[in-house]
This record gives structure tokens, C-alpha cells and sequence, in this order.
């Protein structure tokens, strides 16, 4: 069941283990775990009750393909997964597993608690780009260089105010995930048609102890309305863009008829298979198919915000898979392009000399105050 010559390409190992059919399933047990002691601690079901479910989910071995087989029948993975849990609890205390809960409950659950280790990540990818980023446009911010408008030679600006257009994009974006993970990163418990019955009127206290077992935010049941995560896919999505922006000039600066910045040299990266002589631009060739990917993504998720009445049709459960993808390709991204900011190789002498081809003057203007006040700027916010 691998996908890893599909995945590997375009993520990193540490966000594919994160979305492995394994980390799912542990999730959706810890959803029920958390449950159970919830509602013992509001004395909603017996702690003695709760204390055996608990250990249960920690225990319980589930085959992903067997799972899969049958989720692929029942429409959801909870069916079967609620399934296999009162089967292995004693037939008396196998009726309160799952007590109030419904099965978008779990999945929602753990497509939160996915995004927020996975934001996690991407921070940390974000910050080396960030520091290496902003120290290239400090050192270049007034290196007089050829500016390009519609693809054409235009007028002079400091080689690092480009930089630091890239800088600004990806930190703010890269904030914005933070952000939006952080606000929407919430629980999900709702029951059957979203208004928490059959847990006596204590529903609101358990979901908050459930959040706090699972590392949330406390939340009203939000099943019906998916703005959160639509708010989640744009943010990556605008990650995903910037990045892509980035690559792109870097691509373009790479061109041998250029050949003003080029990826770091690394073995066995950016050869050809027919060409020995070449170095292709294999980074930005990551964030650049990622940014082709993103749009079609966060549109889909868009698409299902129309949801039916309590609980929708399509809609939401097309979102877990996409939100993964979206997480799995920004992860790919950015780790391509921190690897080719921290060893950007700048030449200087074609720098000038293409500024002396133009013959345009090198007067670069506010270049390096600008750039200044991007760095700043994206970093304070």
C-alpha cells in the first residue's frame, strides 16, 4: 500500500509518516480514548468503563488494508473502527464506546489534529528560509542589478530586493498557516445531527476536556460549516504560491543565457538521464509543480462549502484528502526551497555584466530601503 515513488518526490518523509494509513488510525483511537475519560470525568458513563475503553484504544491493532477494505464499503472508516473497539471490549462495557459520537466526529477530529502536526512542520521550514533568505537580501541589497519587467530587460535594482520580495511573500504566508491552523484547529464533537445528545446535558464540559486531552481548541460543533478548513487550504494554498514565486525567478536567473543565481551544487541532484553536462533547477522544479497542483486543490475544498443542512453529501468528505495533499506538497515546497536559499550560489560578475549589456544605468534607487523594510516588516508580522 506504499505510495512512496508518488509521494517522495513531491514531500518529505517526516510529513508522509505524519498522513500514513497508521498515524489515521492512531488518531481516530485517540479520539475515542479521549471520549470515554471525557465522559467519565463528567460521570456521563462509569470511570472504571472509561479507564477499560481507554486502554483499549492504546492497544488495539488494526490492519490499515483490512480497514480500508471495509471503510470502502461503509462510506467511512469510524464503521469499522467502532466496530473492531467493541469487539475487543467486554460485551458490558462495549455498549458506551462511541457514546454521543457519530463518525464525522472522527474523522473531522483527526483531520485537526493531522494540520496542526502538520503546520507544525512547516513552520520549522519556514524559519530556514526565513533566515536564509533575509541574510541574502541584506548582503545584495545594493548590488546593482538588471530589473525585468514582462520578461524584458526594464530598469536597475538591488539583486536583493528581489530576495527580499520573496522573503516577504513566504514569511507572511507562512504565518498566515499558523494562523489559520491555530484558529480553526478545533475539536469536532457533535454526535448524530450535531446537537451533542445522549450525553446528559454535559456534552460542553466533556468536548472541553476532550480538547485539552487531544491537544485542540474548544469549539461548537462545526460539522456543517467548513470554513475553517477552507480557510486552512487558502492559506497553504498562498503558501504554496509564493513559494512558487521564488522558484520561478530562480529559474529563471539560473538560465544559462543568465546565469545570475543558481541552485546549490548537490550530488546526485539536478542531473539528466541523456544530458551528463546539465544542472537542472530541480528545487524550484518541486515548488513549481506544487504551485501547479495547489489552485485545482483549495478549489475543491471551496466547491464543498455549500454544505446539506446538517450534514453534507460529498462535500466535506472530499476535504481530508485534499487538505493532505495540500499539506504534503507545501511540505515538498518548502523543503526544496529552504534547501536552495541556504545555498543559493549568486555570481556577482554575470550580474554585471548583464547590467552593462542593458545599458540602463545603475541607479537602483531605494532598493535596499525597501528591502529593508520588507524583511522587517514580514518578520514583525
Amino acid at each position: 500500500m506504499s505510495n512512496l515513488l508518488r509521494q517522495r518526490t513531491a514531500s518529505t518523509p517526516a510529513m508522509i509518516a505524519l498522513y500514513e494509513d497508521k498515524a489515521v488510525i492512531a488518531h481516530a483511537l485517540a479520539f475515542e480514548g479521549a471520549l470515554a475519560l471525557a465522559q467519565a470525568a463528567e460521570h456521563v458513563i462509569d470511570a472504571e468503563d472509561a479507564s477499560v475503553i481507554a486502554a483499549t484504544c492504546d492497544i488495539l491493532t488494526v490492519d490499515p488494508a483490512e480497514l480500508a477494505e471495509e471503510a470502502a464499503l461503509a462510506g467511512t472508516l469510524a464503521i469499522p473502527l467502532v466496530k473492531r473497539l467493541r469487539a475487543a471490549l467486554p460485551a458490558d462495557v462495549a455498549p458506551f464506546a462511541h457514546r454521543g459520537a457519530t463518525s464525522q466526529d472522527i474523522a473531522d477530529t483527526v483531520m485537526m489534529r493531522q494540520a496542526i502536526a502538520a503546520a507544525a512542520l512547516l513552520a520549522a521550514d519556514v524559519e530556514r528560509i526565513d533566515t536564509a533568505l533575509a541574510h541574502l537580501a541584506k548582503r545584495h541589497a545594493a548590488l546593482p542589478a538588471i530589473g525585468r519587467t514582462l520578461l524584458q530587460d526594464a530598469l536597475p535594482i538591488g539583486f536583493g530586493l528581489r530576495i527580499a520580495h520573496w522573503h516577504a511573500g513566504i514569511v507572511e504566508a507562512g504565518a498566515r498557516v499558523a494562523a489559520d491552523v491555530a484558529e480553526h484547529g478545533a475539536l469536532q464533537l457533535g454526535g448524530a445531527a450535531g446537537t451533542r445528545a445522549d450525553m446528559d446535558g454535559k456534552a460542553a464540559a466533556v468536548a472541553g476536556r476532550m480538547a485539552a486531552l487531544l491537544n485542540l481548541k474548544d469549539s461548537a460543533p462545526w460539522h456543517g460549516r467548513r470554513t475553517g478548513v477552507a480557510a486552512i487550504a487558502a492559506s497553504i494554498g498562498i503558501l504554496i504560491g509564493a513559494l512558487g514565486k521564488m522558484a520561478r525567478d530562480v529559474a529563471l536567473l539560473s538560465q544559462n543565457s543568465v546565469g545570475e543565481a543558481r541552485e546549490p551544487a548537490i550530488a546526485g541532484r539536478g542531473g539528466s538521464s541523456a544530458m551528463a553536462h546539465k544542472r537542472n533547477p530541480t528545487g524550484c522544479q518541486v515548488a513549481l509543480a506544487a504551485a501547479t497542483r495547489a489552485p485545482g486543490l483549495v478549489a475543491g475544498i471551496l466547491a464543498g462549502l455549500p454544505q446539506e443542512e446538517e450534514r453534507g453529501l460529498g462535500g466535506w468528505q472530499a476535504e481530508g484528502p485534499a487538505l493532505a495533499d495540500l499539506f504534503l506538497i507545501a511540505a515538498g515546497s518548502l523543503d526544496a526551497m529552504a534547501t536552495v536559499a541556504e545555498g543559493l550560489e549568486i555570481d556577482e560578475t554575470a550580474i554585471a555584466r548583464n547590467l552593462k549589456q542593458a545599458d540602463v544605468g545603475t541607479d537602483i534607487g531605494e532598493s535596499a530601503a525597501i528591502a529593508a523594510a520588507l524583511i522587517a516588516s514580514s518578520r514583525k508580522g
